[in-house]
């Protein structure tokens, strides 16, 4: 593994071709991933070209190769077992597979034997180090995590400390040691050194997000999302972001690239519809509260229930993901589907009414019953505050989801829940939990104390 291994080199949409091209290093195929994945045609039919190679000699090697290229990392970790050991690129290429799998100890292994043999190469040994972290935290060794990263580090050639690499390691202790401000500096020098390193780039933009810094990073998953292929957790975050900076229609835009090429993806529908909502529309308050409670139901996806296959095979087939989607139809409809019998009506007429809603319910009779069913509950002191509604905090659409996914819907509610629990929820940071604890306290109300909900 030269340098040439690892530098970078152009790439013209017409100038790779899988079965033919000399593929001298792991960038020759990153460049490559890029331009396959510009079009779904384009995706579709080198997938199909894949395919349909041979899985033996020279065929089966860049089948392997292929295979990473197009996100298959388990058949590209067993297609490249044979060859790793005698190729450097299908060894660099099935390490990588194995990371995006989870199979840590097994890609630090293929990474520790490409930097014993090309020592002046940062990428191995990088990678190598980042294996052994993530395997650590897997096992939640946090200790041995930081211990193992600095072990590293101290032993690495002097070279290695002006890579991205160094820093990028650097960052990942400084952040496990809760040390935010210069794990950020770290991962900001890091950037500066290779702006395309996606780990690097992912921690930045995650932990900007969860300091408050939202412009820093929205920069770094402005800069993930111009990567291709673009993974999906990206869009969702880069969205979410935009939503909390008033900018609907980048929003809109996220979640519409994930719904159109996964339309089973429910919660990109949802997002999709919310975003959409905001564009360029005024409400009326008034009406918006009344009707959150209702919302909030309407979400709730028809897995959450336990319902015979029949049921939901037909339920699958018709396209009907929520509870909103329900509520549109009559009886008459269900039990005109095929293999839809009253057995499967009397399922989903008991989910319904188990949430104060029927079959073929007008929106205005929807609104009154979910008002009756969610009634306050609370009782005693200070009951009436603890049944305020959540739409009373007007809440950021970034909280507001948090706390509806906890299935809140009055400020009693949120009070069972404690800051760690909310901290652990995907998307919610120290701002998120900040503004929660503001609105509460307007109330009198504040967090529960303890890790255990009430």
């Amino acid at each position: 593994m030269t340098s040439s291994t690892v530098e970078t080199s152009a790439m013209s949409e017409h100038s790779f071709d899988l079965a033919t091209t000399a593929i001298p290093n792991f960038t020759t195929l990153v460049q490559a991933r890029q331009v396959v994945f510009r079009a779904r045609t384009a995706l579709e039919s080198f997938a199909r070209s894949v395919d349909a190679m041979r899985d033996a000699g020279d065929e089966g090697r860049r089948k392997g190769l292929g295979l990473w290229m197009v996100g298959r990392y388990e058949k590209a970790a067993a297609q490249l077992a044979s060859y790793e050991r005698d190729d450097v690129v299908a060894a660099f290429t099935r390490g990588s597979s194995l990371m995006s799998i989870g199979r840590y100890a097994e890609a630090a292994a293929i990474f520790e034997r490409l930097s014993n043999q090309y020592p002046g190469e940062p990428r191995p040994r990088g990678l190598k180090a980042e294996a052994n972290l993530e395997a650590d935290l897997a096992k939640h060794d946090v200790a041995t995590a930081v211990a193992r990263v600095q072990k590293e580090l101290e032993g690495a050639p002097a070279t290695f400390a002006s890579s991205c690499e160094h820093s990028y390691l650097k960052g990942r202790v400084a952040e496990l040691n809760h040390d935010a401000e210069s794990a950020l500096d770290l991962y900001a020098a890091a950037r500066e050194i290779d702006p395309t390193h996606r780990a690097n780039l992912s921690r930045l933009a995650h932990l900007a997000e969860r300091c408050g810094l939202d412009e820093l990073a929205l920069q770094a998953y402005q800069s993930l999302a111009s990567m291709l292929p673009i993974d999906r957790n990206v869009l969702y975050n880069l969205g979410m972001l935009y939503e909390d900076l008033g900018k609907d229609q980048e929003a809109a835009a996220c979640y519409d690239v994930i719904a159109r090429n996964d339309p089973t993806d429910v919660r990109a529908r949802l997002y999709l519809a919310d975003a959409r909502s905001g564009i360029d529309m005024y409400y009326d308050e008034d009406l918006e509260r009344k009707e959150d409670r209702l919302n909030q139901i309407l979400r709730t996806p028809i897995t959450d229930f336990e319902l015979s296959v029949r049921a939901r095979n037909c339920l699958n087939k018709m396209n009907i993901v929520t509870l909103g989607d329900l509520v549109k139809l009559t009886e008459q409809e269900l039990l005109s589907y095929k293999n839809f019998g009253e057995t499967s009506l009397n399922e989903i007429k008991d989910i319904l009414g188990s949430k104060g809603l029927r079959l073929g319910m007008k929106h205005d009779e929807a609104v009154a019953s979910i008002e009756q069913a969610t009634r306050p509950r609370a009782t005693g002191e200070n009951s009436e505050v603890l049944n305020t509604p959540i739409s009373k905090l007007d809440l950021s659409i970034r909280v507001r989801r948090a706390v509806e996914n906890l299935a809140c819907l009055s400020l009693g509610d949120i009070t069972a829940h404690a800051e760690d629990e909310l901290l652990s929820m995907p998307n919610f940071g120290q701002t998120s939990l900040q503004e929660l604890k503001r609105k509460l306290a307007d109330f009198g109300l504040t967090l529960n104390p303890t890790n255990k909900k009430k």
